[in-house]
This record gives structure tokens, C-alpha cells and sequence, in this order.
């Protein structure tokens, strides 16, 4: 692996407090470090900006529930989302599902190195982790579903809170996972009997527990594994109005739970997608923002951290999809699309796992005339302005649901440049400046606020401390776009950041010119829980006795084997 050197930019490194001077990067054999030999590859970024590699922690880009969202949406195929098969590239295509090659290679143009698959159904692993071998250059990681699982229940039911962890730490090595992905936790389950749930507090059928039963001792089982990332909760309610107070109740559930000093961090809720749980009013009529009652709640509690889920307008629809099961449903007659215009529930997947989880997949195209639409468009960002602290918070777009990753960029301009939201706001409808605080704002992010929100803050709330910094020891993930920091409009952020100058993977260049050059494999990122041995074996004897109960699947085929991840590497120390 050759040594690299990166000269003349100026780098924005937030986690080590270097905030655009021009500082010299040098990597060695994929890491960085203080100084390599004169022999080394030179880049001279003279008049460029450097960051550490994007890390996106919230996007749907793998596993059977994405595949199905591109079968069953021949039209999403549009010409300008393909990529014509090269000599070192192959072809791609896909809008708001890319292909999985194609997301690779669209991720790294943008500059991003990392990214999380949120909802990995367990029995459903292996589909996972196949993509993810033919998903090039970026490194990823899976956050299994436990919010409606059988088993969780049954230990959530009786307290018996350590077997809970044991039976995470089990699921986290079985299905090669990251960290605790909980759905509308109870409501996906009480689907399968055609209902949800409604409050924190509304019975899960035939199991006696609650949504808050299981946030609370799921939240505790992960700080006794000390996990790196905290729990990472999709709420219940989701896309209703009035859902922002449901939001708030679910907040304070982990409050007074601690995490250990060991994991390093002091947060242990994360909550994804918020805008979607941001909702005030009581029915789509009086539809208005609750966004600015959610920020206030996180700018004055330190245990949360929370992503985005940003809509963008797009030419197309979107396609929507989620392990929420009756969202998705509901979703289904509200206004799905098809590809001839606005016929509401013309497709729509609604799946079940068995004893485990649920999903639904509904095509959605998000209006900029729609008063609805132009409201979610508002509160998104609402709450990145709203929110003081840039580490308690991401840009995520929900990928696909709000939009594609590939919008990123027009997010960043309307978060840098106010001129360019009062643009947005003024073509579209008038409910987004009537309902919502985003005409008052004036807050606009520096370029420093920018890259913790798309890498180092990202990083940091997955617990990921090799990454997000330019840092010694961090691997060399390294993005360079071509943007004058002194003087830039939202316009010109866009370009920039449309499309990299240079993306480095490992100290690798990939990307140069926007243009793929290089598509090594790249690694999985997996976690493994400390429990006591005793414990865990206790707890697997159990899981077997009543496997036949439960499942289809032999026992001893559920653990996805160690070829699915020829390159990984391990969070944590073993069992």
C-alpha cells in the first residue's frame, strides 16, 4: 500500500479542533499518521477544503426489504441514474434504490466512506450481507431489529434483564450486527393481529409487555453489553400529526439509565428520522411543526442524540420503506404513487418475519405544492438549525423515504446559505413559512458545523472512534472538494460537494475528478457485547429449547457464516 501526502488544503478536522487551516494529511498503509517518507504519492489541494471521509449513519442501501423496493419499481430506473458498465466499473442503475454497485460508487463521488444499514430483520441477515459484499468501496454496518422480537418480549415480560442482553449479544454475533435497532417497538408486532399502538403504555397482544417495557430494558441491556452506539429507536406514531408529544414521552424513557464510563460516551438514546416524530396539530387540516418543542427538548438534555430524515424535492417518486408495517400501510392510502401520477395505493409490500419483525414498502412523491409535503420539508430542517449542539445531531435523509442519499448536497446549501431557504420557500407552498419557524431563522452552518454533522459527529455517535477525524491512528478516510471557504454561497456548496475532488479509502485514491478510479472491497463493521459466560450459555439453551416454537429455520443454519465478511472488523472484545 503506498504512502500518501495531502498538501496545501485547508482541513476541517472538528474532533481534534482544526477548523480550516492548512495542515498537511500523511497516510501509510491506510492509517494516518505524523510523517511519511519524501518517496510518498503527493495531492496538492491548493484551494480545496479536506475533511475526513462522509459517515452516514441512517440509510436503507441493503437487505430483502431494499431489493424488494427495487423489483417492484421498474420505472425508478430513470436514465439519468445509470451508470454505463467501464473497464473498472460496472453498470448501475436505480433513482431512489440505486443498485448495489451503483450505491457504492454514488456514495464515494459524494465522499462518504461509511455507511449503516439501519434495519437488519435477523432471520434475514444473510440477504444483508450478500449486498453488502457486491456494495464497493464504502465500509458498512447493520443494526439488527429487536423492537418486536418474540424473545425480547418473553425476557422483557418476565425482567429478566441479563438474559435480555445475553440474547443481543447472541443476535449482534449471529447476524454479523452493530447495534439495537428498535421499529415502533409493540406496534409492529400487534400488526401481525391487525392493530398498533398508540401510547407507550398500550399493551403488546398476548406478551403483557408495553413500547415502554421494551425502549427501557433494551436501552438497559445495551449499556450492560456496553455497546458502542446507543440505541437506535424509529418511535411509534410515526408520520401522525400531534406525534411530537409521543416523541417527548419516549425521550425521557432512558434518562436516568447511565451508560458506563468505558464506552465513551454519555448518551444512550438516539433517535432516527425525527422528523417524521415531529409532528404538531391534531389531523393533516391543521398539520403544522413541532419541531421547534423537539430541539428545545435536546438542546436542555444531554442523554439524545437524533438524525434528520430530511424530504427533498425530487423530479420522481420516492420509494418508501421501513420496518414499520402499519405506517407503511397507512402510508398506502394516504397517497402512494405510481409512475403515472398521484393514484393513491396503486403498490404497496407489506412483509412479516416470523417471530421477529415486519416491513412495507409504499412508492411516495413528495409535492413541493402540497402544503403537507412543503411542511416536512420545513421541519427537517428546523431541527438541524434548532439544534444548538451539532454533535446531537446528523443529516440523514432517511434514504429513500425522505429521499436519495445522492440529495445531500442541496440539504447542504440550505443549511449554509439562509438566501437559499427563503428561495425554496418562496416556490413552494405557503404552508412551510405559515406552519413552521423556518422563515425566522437565521442560523447558518460554517463549513466546521457542516462536516460534524455529515462525519465527525456521525462517527462519534456510532461510537466509531478510528474515523471522523483526521487524527493519528484514524483509518485514512480523507474527502477533498473544490470550495474557497472565504467567500461560497449554498450554490456553490452544492457543486463542491456534488461531487469530490478526491475521495481516499484507506489511503487508496477512488474517486478524482468526481470519477471512479479505484472499487476495493470494502470492510464490515460489527460489535460484540461483555456478558457473563454463564449467562450467555443459560440463555442459549433457552433460545434452543423453544426454536421449533418459533421458527422455520434449523437452529444451526440462522448464524450467517464468517465467508459473508472476508474483511471486518470487531467493536469491542469477544464473549
Amino acid at each position: 500500500m503506498s504512502n500518501l501526502i495531502i498538501k496545501n488544503g485547508l482541513v476541517y478536522d472538528p474532533l481534534n479542533n482544526i477548523d480550516g487551516e492548512k495542515k498537511e494529511i500523511h497516510i501509510k498503509d491506510g492509517v494516518i499518521v505524523d510523517k511519511v517518507n519524501s518517496d510518498a504519492k503527493v495531492i496538492d489541494a491548493s484551494g480545496m477544503i479536506v475533511m475526513p471521509g462522509g459517515v452516514d449513519l441512517h440509510s436503507h442501501i441493503a437487505g430483502a426489504k431494499v431489493n424488494a423496493g427495487r423489483s417492484m419499481r421498474p420505472e425508478d430506473k430513470h436514465f439519468e441514474a445509470t451508470m454505463k458498465r467501464t473497464k473498472l466499473t460496472r453498470s448501475g442503475t436505480g433513482f431512489s434504490v440505486p443498485s448495489t454497485w451503483l450505491t457504492g460508487y454514488k456514495y464515494a463521488q459524494l465522499g462518504f466512506t461509511t455507511v449503516a444499514e439501519p434495519a437488519m430483520p435477523l432471520l434475514e441477515a444473510r440477504h444483508t450481507h450478500e449486498e453488502f459484499l457486491e456494495t464497493p468501496i464504502i465500509d458498512k454496518l447493520a443494526f439488527p431489529l429487536f423492537g418486536n422480537n418474540w424473545f425480547v418480549m418473553e425476557y422483557v415480560k418476565n425482567g429478566e434483564i441479563e438474559k435480555l442482553a445475553a440474547y443481543v449479544a447472541w443476535i449482534l454475533k449471529a447476524t454479523k450486527g452493530f447495534a439495537i435497532k428498535l421499529v415502533n417497538p409493540g406496534g409492529v408486532e400487534n400488526w401481525a393481529w391487525g392493530k398498533n399502538v398508540n401510547s407507550i403504555d398500550d399493551e403488546v397482544f398476548h406478551w403483557g409487555v408495553s413500547p415502554r417495557n421494551i425502549v427501557e430494558s433494551l436501552a438497559k441491556a445495551n449499556e450492560m453489553l456496553e455497546l458502542p452506539h446507543s440505541i437506535h429507536v424509529h418511535c411509534n406514531n410515526l408520520g401522525h400529526p400531534g406525534n411530537f408529544k409521543h416523541s417527548l414521552e419516549t425521550f425521557e424513557l432512558t434518562k436516568n439509565i447511565k451508560p458506563k464510563s468505558s464506552v465513551g460516551r454519555k448518551t444512550n438514546f438516539h433517535c432516527t428520522h425525527v422528523q417524521f416524530n415531529a409532528y404538531a396539530g391534531t389531523s393533516w387540516r391543521d398539520f403544522e411543526s413541532g419541531a421547534s418543542q423537539i430541539a428545545e427538548y435536546i438542546n436542555l438534555n444531554k442523554h439524545i442524540t437524533i438524525d434528520a430524515g430530511q424530504v427533498v424535492f425530487t423530479k420522481y417518486a420516492t420509494t418508501t420503506m421501513t420496518g414499520d408495517g402499519p405506517w407503511e400501510f397507512a402510508l398506502h392510502h394516504l397517497g402512494g404513487t405510481s409512475a403515472w401520477g398521484n393514484k393513491p395505493g396503486v403498490k404497496w409490500i407489506n412483509g412479516q418475519v416470523e417471530a421477529e419483525s415486519g416491513s412495507g414498502i409504499v412508492p411516495y412523491f413528495f409535492s413541493p405544492k402540497v402544503g403537507v409535503n412543503a411542511v416536512q420539508w420545513a421541519i427537517g430542517l428546523e431541527l438541524l438549525l434548532l439544534v444548538k449542539n451539532p454533535y446531537q445531531i446528523a443529516i440523514t435523509t432517511d434514504h429513500p423515504n425522505g429521499a436519495p442519499f445522492t440529495t445531500y448536497p442541496q440539504v447542504f446549501k440550505w443549511l449554509v446559505d439562509r438566501k437559499a431557504r427563503k428561495e425554496m420557500l418562496e416556490n413552494i407552498s405557503q404552508k412551510a413559512s405559515t406552519a413552521t419557524t423556518l422563515p425566522d431563522i437565521d442560523r447558518e452552518y460554517t463549513l466546521n458545523e457542516l462536516c460534524i454533522v455529515t462525519r465527525s459527529g456521525n462517527a462519534k455517535i456510532l461510537g466509531l472512534t478510528d474515523r471522523g477525524h483526521l487524527g493519528n491512528g484514524a483509518i485514512g478516510d480523507v474527502a477533498i472538494y473544490n470550495l474557497n471557504p472565504e467567500k461560497y454561497t449554498g450554490h456553490d456548496v452544492e457543486k463542491a460537494f456534488s461531487s469530490a475532488m478526491y475521495t481516499i479509502k484507506d489511503g487508496q485514491i477512488v474517486v478524482k475528478d468526481g470519477e471512479i478510479v479505484a472499487t476495493p472491497m470494502g470492510t464490515l463493521i460489527r460489535a460484540e457485547g461483555k456478558i457473563k459466560e454463564s449467562v450467555y450459555n443459560a440463555m442459549l439453551e433457552e433460545v434452543k429449547l423453544h426454536w421449533r416454537n418459533h421458527y422455520s429455520i434449523n437452529f444451526n443454519n440462522y448464524a450467517i457464516q464468517d465467508e459473508y465478511a472476508p474483511k471486518e472488523i470487531v467493536v469491542n472484545g469477544k464473549l
